[in-house]
């Protein structure tokens, strides 16, 4: 069968020579969709074959160049459809990281989307480090982010120009809920500018308490549920309703006031608010467990915390449908990540006794906001999420382990903004809500367990094996750590980019290894509380 569908795809590279050798032919539509249609043929007949991939690059190529004569968008549209059905059908083949640049270049090029355009072009370095793609993916990377800094107060001007002619979707109200704690999050299509207010009680008209936000040239979908019953002790419900015609209201109707927090996220862009109980406003403090006691029925050596820790979160990073960052021979981000977690989460268990949940314990996607809700709704004492690294460079290797507060460093930055699948424009941003909202609340404590675990850690993998860097401890604002309630980190287990460390992570001794010294790290933090 091979002979048949090389036969085609030599009659259409001959169809597209003549046509880019022919500025007479490139004038005529009907040119371009002939070729488009012979390389059409070999991907949709015979799509198990390296034909095909090379069919669909082409075909791709082809619609893009016959945008820049018709100047139809939808042909750019299609030229992408393509490029990406290449990456994914044929992610092993040696144009899958030609296909997503090209995807970055019509972005960056024809659509004049820098952030999207970032995004794809970041993708190839991370997704794609061994290709021959990645220094050119890598320069647009860096150019972009200086761009992207130059324009931030120009592209909102434009945006805002923007929604005058078109409304932004408000698209759905998701919501988890504890008896002493709610997330609200609101989901939309693009970014808008925001206002909130609190009402108090309005007993004559039998009115509860309510917190709404007022969001600015914005429609209601009709697909949205505009009544959102949510059980709890915080929240009654949550309601969506077009306030003015170019203004959606949505009310959070309240048992009792509480505290409250409210950020905004992008890629995409939602809105959360984050609802707890008053702090020593009627809520019974925590038992303090002494641990010694439940930890001597596992180890008589056992330490004695300071601190009453009932439960610690571990986040598996990334899943489902959301791979992380990939190494060559399939192997990905979030396969490693959960089987580290699921190590050390029977580590803890049998080596000192505490309650450990996991914020997934299969393949399955959840948004970042979600498992921070995880965390606060269990009333977790410590939260860790731990992920898989990459780099542009091969040659970058180590671990490193992050706390959440602005970022001082470009380096950080960059981890940042490919685990939040965010641009640095946008990191920008968060950078100042952090500054504003003072999210940065467990920052001290979060430092401090950071450094004991990284510590810990380094010091065991060390031990163990040869070559083992130490990248540090830093901060940077990811989107995962926000609004935790306790302490909470993020681990860096290595670099799926760096040959050495690919094979390691891949290797459940060295797993093991990583388990080891990140619980070892958890003892010691709890063992120097000193009462705290």
């Amino acid at each position: 069968m091979q002979g048949k569908p090389a036969v085609l795809l030599k009659n259409a590279d001959q169809c597209r020579k003549s046509l880019y050798y022919s500025i007479k032919k490139q004038k005529y539509r009907h040119n371009w969709l002939k070729c488009i249609h012979r390389y059409k043929e070999i991907y949709t007949r015979y799509p198990k074959t390296d034909q095909a991939a090379w069919a669909l690059y082409q075909s791709a190529r082809l619609l893009t160049g016959l945008y820049t004569y018709s100047g139809r968008s939808k042909y750019l549209d299609e030229a992408v459809d393509l490029y990406r059905r290449l990456v994914d059908r044929y992610k092993n083949h040696c144009l899958a990281d030609d296909a997503l640049y090209r995807i970055g270049e019509i972005f960056y090029k024809h659509k004049k989307d820098l952030s999207k355009a970032y995004e794809e072009f970041l993708k190839v370095s991370t997704r794609f480090p061994s290709g021959d793609m990645r220094p050119k993916a890598i320069k647009k990377v860096k150019k972009l982010s200086s761009e992207l800094g130059k324009k931030i107060k120009l592209s909102c001007k434009r945006h805002n120009t923007a929604q005058k002619v078109k409304l932004i979707a408000v698209k759905d109200i998701r919501h988890w809920s504890a008896p002493d704690y709610t997330r609200v999050v609101v989901d939309l299509d693009h970014p808008v500018k925001y206002s909130h207010h609190l009402l108090k009680a309005d007993f004559k008209r039998k009115k509860p308490p309510r917190l709404y936000l007022d969001l600015e040239n914005t429609r209601i979908s009709a697909q949205i549920n505009r009544v959102i019953p949510i059980k709890g002790d915080l929240l009654q419900r949550a309601r969506a309703a077009q306030y003015t015609k170019d203004t959606v209201r949505v009310v959070l109707d309240m048992e009792r006031i509480g505290e409250y927090k409210i950020f905004h996220l992008h890629d995409p862009f939602r809105i959360v608010v984050d609802v707890r109980r008053f702090k020593g406003g009627g809520e019974k403090d925590r038992p303090k467990t002494d641990l010694k006691k439940r930890a001597a029925i596992k180890a008589s050596n056992a330490p004695q915390p300071g601190l009453s820790i009932q439960t610690i979160v571990i986040d598996p990073a990334h899943g489902g449908k959301d791979p992380g960052c990939n190494g060559l021979g399939g192997v990905k981000e979030k396969n490693i990540a959960l089987s580290i977690a699921k190590l050390l989460a029977r580590k803890i268990e049998k080596k000192i006794g505490w309650a450990v949940l996991l914020t997934r314990d299969r393949d399955i996607f959840l948004p970042l906001e979600q498992r921070t809700a995880f965390a606060n709704m269990k009333k977790a004492d410590l939260f860790l999420s731990l992920h898989v690294n990459a780099n542009s460079n091969r040659k970058v290797r180590g671990l490193e382990t992050f706390f959440l507060n602005v970022a001082t460093d470009v380096a950080s930055m960059m981890v940042a903004a490919r685990e939040n699948a965010s641009s640095e424009k946008n990191l920008s941003d968060l950078q100042s809500i952090l500054r504003d909202l003072m999210l940065n609340s467990n920052v001290h404590e979060s430092s401090r367990l950071a450094n004991v675990v990284h510590k810990e850690m380094v010091s065991l993998v060390s031990r163990k094996y040869k070559q083992v860097k130490d990248l540090g401890v830093k901060q940077a604002p990811f989107y995962v750590l926000i609004g935790a309630h306790m302490p909470a980190i993020l681990v860096q287990t290595g670099f799926l980019s760096n040959p050495m460390e690919k094979k390691r992570l891949f290797s459940k001794k060295y797993q093991e290894c990583l388990a080891e010294g990140i619980c070892a790290g958890i003892v010691a933090y709890i063992k120097n509380t000193g009462g705290a």
